[in-house]
């Protein structure tokens, strides 16, 4: 079983992640996606799970940071992909890949039910 955590290293939401993925003794990867990237195959495989409204996170600084027109395009999917890897600090985090099924996003609550059913 793999686990991958996708996110950035300084967000207090992936930092709140790990930590509790670690203190259950969980195995996982982390993908820090400013450093090591995200490619179109791996955004365009969460957008076959999860809807775009969910991935971009429209109340962050990154978000608000762009044009009136920038965040107009985004119409569809490749918009949406488009955004992703030109911006990742756009996306909602982290994105947890537990064997193939995807969240978003960081609470106790939410990842007690993923990992203990």
């Amino acid at each position: 079983m793999t686990i991958t955590v996708y996110g950035i290293p300084n967000c207090d939401t992936v930092k709140k992640a790990r930590t509790w993925l670690a203190d259950q003794q969980q195995e996982f990867v982390f993908h820090d996606f400013k450093k090591q990237g995200l490619s179109r195959d791996i955004v365009a495989g969460w957008l076959k799970h999860l809807s775009r409204d969910v991935l971009v996170n429209r109340k962050g600084t990154t978000w608000r940071a762009l044009s009136d027109e920038r965040k107009a395009s985004i119409v569809d999917d490749d918009a949406a992909i488009a955004l992703m890897l030109e911006n990742p600090s756009v996306i909602k985090r982290p994105v947890l890949d537990n064997n193939g099924a995807l969240s978003v996003g960081f609470s106790v609550a939410q990842y007690q039910q993923i990992f203990n059913g």
